[in-house]
């Protein structure tokens, strides 16, 4: 009963790993001294997009000069200064009544025609800002194993030692 159960067992791990069932063909994993290492770099092209914004106002700044609020301004000053004083008081106060409405009439006018809107808009474009670079693209390795010299390339820097796989076969 035992003698089928080995069988068995046997049988099933030769089954599922196929590997341990033919591990004769003489292969096997050793470590070699590493002698020298060299990046291998090549220079490559980055392009990176780069979204550029900025908010602009109207295309126009409207300054629209007009005597029409300076000459109101005046009338209305001359009249309600021409309600102050007597005689000749009363011709000071309409020209000063007169000149200072006219001021202020002026002044309203400026405020209200000149200035620009409020209507900003954000503008963007996308520009590609390009450059060269350096970058390592793998090892160039020179290792020594039993006396003999070895090359190869690796995607990685394997440090003071490098595994290898030896396989040995029979010469007939």
């Amino acid at each position: 009963m035992k003698l089928i159960s080995s069988i068995y067992i046997s049988a099933m791990v030769a089954v599922a790993f196929p590997a341990l069932a033919f591990a004769g063909d003489g292969a096997r994993y050793d470590r070699a001294k590493v002698i020298s290492v060299e990046p291998i770099v090549r220079s490559v092209h980055v392009s990176t997009p780069m979204r550029d914004c900025w908010y602009e106002g109207p295309s126009y700044n409207a300054h629209y000069e007009s005597a029409t609020p300076a000459i109101l301004g005046g009338i209305v000053g001359g009249v309600i200064g021409h309600q102050f004083g007597k005689g000749r008081g009363n011709n000071a106060a309409t020209v000063a009544g007169t000149l200072l409405g006219a001021s202020i009439g002026h002044d309203a006018g400026r405020n209200v025609y000149t200035g620009s809107r409020n209507d900003t808009q954000q503008h963007c474009r996308v520009q590609h800002e390009s450059w060269s670079e350096e970058r390592i693209v793998g090892y160039h390795v020179t290792y020594r194993y039993h006396g003999q010299i070895y090359h190869t390339r690796m995607n990685r820097d394997p440090g003071d030692r490098v595994r290898v796989r030896v396989n040995v076969t029979v010469v007939d």
